[in-house]
């Protein structure tokens, strides 16, 4: 199938082919024609499917003409870089209508989006935070709007938006058309969307929580204190052509930064702490391929698209296994192959069984290199916490949800800043004691049936194993 047989007008097919697409992806063939129709559409499908195009294209055939002083289409997501990206988009696909689409985000002044907004927009992109600021001072009216668009929903609610969304939803029309796009569909955003949508039509084209099959995936057991240094032999290896790094957190994104520069890997770091200015900048050098390494947290990264991304690494394992499908989605995109490297500490081995089950197979683990794991004992102390937990922490709690729409109060343009795993978030997972003589004598026997080789990981007092380790005699890609 082509985009000539979804029935897009010439105009847009122009743009649409001038930026090299003839194919539409699966969310494209089957978003497109029920919203040229007018329905309301549940989209569930994953970072990198083409999401974009599939709501944006038929809103701007929708509208078909601008008119001055009407905002006709609204489109709200989580991050400035996601927002950046979509106007972008819309901008080269309406090139040859009449169509003006503006971008608003925090982090940057607020009056030359005012003069933008005054001199007409007909599709407004916008992150929570400063639109609810432009709506309050009565800048931004939105009773007029005809399709309205809520993209990376789950997104929204793991960085506590949702009060703000809710917001911005209570002011739209109740006649309307809306495009629901998430990757996930939590209980809280299932409600969401019940509420928002009439008689929608839902679209699966990914199921939710499965990885990408074109992505070779591989996992290092590696101390932590040696995790910078098996990344940096990793990217000398020719075969890494560009890096997406993946931290926890903001201080680990800018040591790993400066440990790669130094050691001669021209690395750029992107997070919440950095201005908008210095994060444009990172994202640009590293697309033009001035920086071969981009070290991120996993909000600021939200919304980076780079078509030809050879690499994913996990340097710090996600404590929600759904981020990890998020992360590693990013590379393997438009049928490339693409490689998603995790490495993981004695602490983390819980989230990598997590990630395991959520994705329905075992990572392969490379063994016979360099920085081998050691340390195999988890650190103490946090032993009867692991006791305490009936689950695995999948979404932040309620307390701390209310701290990050507290602190996004306070500063208006939180709402775009970096909220990714703070260590009030952050559950260890932990063991307070050493093997009994027992354990250790049967952690040294255990042999896994889904492994080619014997786990070396240890068991808990249950008689759990924690981790596993699994042959791989393939060379490092």
């Amino acid at each position: 199938m082509k985009f000539q047989t979804l029935h897009i007008t010439e105009p847009i097919l122009k743009a649409v082919k001038e930026q090299g697409y003839v194919v539409p992806t699966p969310i494209q063939e089957q978003a497109i024609p029920y919203a040229l129709q007018g329905r309301d559409i549940l989209g569930c499908a994953q970072t990198g499917t083409g999401k974009t195009a599939a709501f944006s294209i038929p809103t701007i055939q929708m509208l078909k003409k601008h008119y001055k002083q009407s905002i006709r289409s609204l489109i709200v997501t989580p991050t400035r870089e996601l927002a950046i990206q979509i106007q972008e988009n819309i901008t080269a696909y309406a090139q040859y209508t009449t169509i003006r689409s503006a971008v608003i985000f925090g982090g940057v002044p607020q009056k030359p989006q005012e003069r933008i907004l005054k001199a007409g927009v007909d599709i407004l992109v916008a992150t929570p935070g400063r639109l609810n600021d432009l709506i309050q001072q009565g800048i931004i009216d939105i009773s007029h709007i005809e399709i309205f668009i809520l993209d990376e929903a789950d997104r929204m609610l793991d960085m506590g938006f949702l009060p703000d969304v809710k917001r911005i939803i209570a002011k739209l029309p109740k006649r309307k058309q809306t495009l629901f796009f998430s990757a996930t569909m939590p209980s809280e955003i299932r409600k969401l969307a019940q509420s928002l949508l009439h008689e929608p039509v839902s679209i699966e084209v990914t199921p939710a929580s499965t990885t990408v099959e074109k992505i070779d995936q591989s996992l290092y057991y590696v101390d932590k204190a040696n995790k910078k240094r098996l990344l940096l032999k990793l990217l000398q290896k020719n075969r890494v052509q560009n890096a997406l790094v993946f931290t926890r957190t903001k201080s680990n994104a800018n040591r790993l930064a400066k440990y790669l520069n130094e050691n001669g890997v021209t690395t750029g770091v992107i997070h919440g702490n950095k201005s908008q200015n210095a994060r444009q900048q990172a994202l640009l050098q590293f697309k033009e391929g001035k920086s071969r390494v981009l070290v991120a947290t996993d909000i600021a990264a939200r919304g980076i698209d780079v078509q030809e991304l050879s690499h994913v690494f996990n340097f710090d394992i996600p404590n929600e296994a759904e981020v990890y499908v998020h992360r590693i989605g990013r590379t393997g995109r438009a049928g490339r192959q693409g490689c998603a490297i995790a490495f993981s500490d004695c602490n983390e081995a819980e989230y990598v069984k997590n990630i395991e089950k959520l994705i329905r197979m075992h990572i392969p683990v490379v063994e016979d290199r360099e920085f081998p794991m050691r340390n195999l004992e988890p650190a103490a102390s946090a032993q009867s916490q692991n006791r305490r937990r009936q689950k695995p922490a999948a979404k932040p709690s309620a307390s701390n949800r209310s701290e990050n729409r507290s602190a996004a109060v306070k500063h208006q343009t939180s709402a775009d800043a970096d909220r990714s795993h703070k260590s009030s978030r952050h559950i260890q997972h932990k063991y307070s004691k050493k093997p009994s003589n027992i354990l250790v004598h049967r952690w040294f026997l255990s042999v896994f049936k889904n492994h080619s080789v014997s786990s070396i990981f240890p068991y808990d007092n249950t008689g759990t194993a924690i981790g596993h380790w699994q042959s791989r005699s393939a060379a490092i890609p």
